[in-house]
């Protein structure tokens, strides 16, 4: 018998899929969303992380940003 597990598909470059790992790893057991991992760019993940993936990338960048001074 098959189980299916619905997920949402990652495809990205090696820093942000190691961004995710982090934060997934970061998450207590309860509250990991990473299902399975393909290989270094390629992942699934349960579909409600989306919107908190999107946020956490969205703030690590601009966190990271270069603003040019005034």
């Amino acid at each position: 018998m098959v189980n299916a597990i619905k997920g949402l598909f990652i495809s990205c470059d090696i820093p942000m899929a190691q961004f995710i790992i982090n934060l997934n790893a970061s998450m207590p057991t309860s509250q990991k969303f990473i299902i399975h991992i393909l290989d270094n760019t390629h992942m699934f993940v349960q579909p409600h992380a989306a919107e908190m993936i999107r946020s956490a990338i969205a703030e690590f960048r601009d966190a990271n940003s270069y603003e040019k001074p005034a």
